[in-house]
């Protein structure tokens, strides 16, 4: 099992997703005699789980069900253990493909935090890039760091723990991408321009409040940085839902033949699916600040 290498079998000292349900998940580490309970029983591994495949739909003690997925990225996001507020997969997905991240790609990013996002950018640079990132807690970054180990993913990764404002990224002229979220990323601005190589490449800093966006701003258009733009992920889901809606009557058809009348008349309807926005909608999360540094 690794987070950016796919395996059919669930073996000893594996990472994986319990999914009960739509909006419940819970990842689980595979141990040979270990038990995981369930609103639907115990999980027994040794006989459960090891040599099962990945996707497979496992009968729990009381007779209830459940599938055992392969971690991804997004799975992991929703049931990582929270140490700091993470990033989600809107906004995940938007900071990939506005940094053009690509395999073999190599990216500094700070804080790391919970490692949400790091674990999407692993996968996406894999197998031959390589992530560099910044963690100012200790404790914290010690953590990620055995987490990225447990995930089979730490060759492709390495962790400082360090103050990005003060001492920078570790690296020098070789990042094609940077990303901050951190409290003060104007502070950082000048150190992911130094992490960047000479042909350039694209930051992204991501931001609760305007006040930070601005601030950031005015640092990247100092430090020479081109194309800046700002821009916040809202995502809407639509419920779907089955109607029953009735059929027009534009009256007796001329052309047809005549039918006596009848006092009750049996009104035609079509039943069709639809859908609906929802009442309430999350809304700010952060603001994602885009630029370039230009090519020497």
């Amino acid at each position: 099992m690794s987070f950016v290498e796919y395996g059919d079998l669930i073996q000893d000292g594996d990472i994986a997703i319990v999914y009960l349900s739509h909006d419940s998940m819970m990842a689980v580490k595979v141990q040979q005699g270990a038990q995981t309970q369930t609103r639907y029983g115990v999980i027994r591994h040794s006989t459960d789980l090891i040599g099962q495949r990945y996707g497979s739909k496992v009968t729990c003690s009381k007779g209830g069900w459940v599938h055992v997925l392969h971690p991804t990225p997004e799975l992991w996001t929703v049931c990582l253990p929270h140490r700091t507020q993470i990033l989600y997969t809107t906004d995940i997905a938007t900071i990939t493909m506005m940094l053009e991240l690509k395999p073999g790609s190599i990216v500094c990013e700070s804080g790391t935090g919970s490692g949400s996002l790091s674990h999407a950018i692993l996968r996406t640079i894999a197998p031959t890039g390589h992530l560099h990132t910044v963690e100012f807690h200790q404790q914290r970054a010690e953590k990620v760091a055995e987490e990225f180990k447990e995930h089979r993913v730490d060759h492709l990764v390495t962790v400082r723990n360090q103050d990005v404002c003060k001492d920078g990224f570790g690296v020098t002229g070789v990042a094609d991408a940077v990303f901050l979220d951190i409290p003060k990323p104007w502070e950082a601005v000048g150190h992911a321009k130094a992490a960047m190589r000479k042909q350039g490449g694209r930051v992204c800093s991501f931001s609760p409040c305007i006040e930070q966006v601005q601030k950031t701003c005015e640092a990247l258009a100092d430090q020479g940085f081109q194309e800046i733009s700002t821009l916040e992920v809202l995502l809407r889901v639509h419920d779907v839902r089955t109607v029953s809606l009735p059929l027009p009557d534009f009256g007796p058809d001329p052309s047809a033949p005549a039918r006596p009348d009848t006092k009750e008349q049996n009104h035609a309807s079509v039943t069709l699916k639809t859908t609906t926005p929802p009442r309430e909608m999350p809304g700010h999360t952060g603001y994602l600040t885009f630029a370039t540094k230009p090519r020497l």
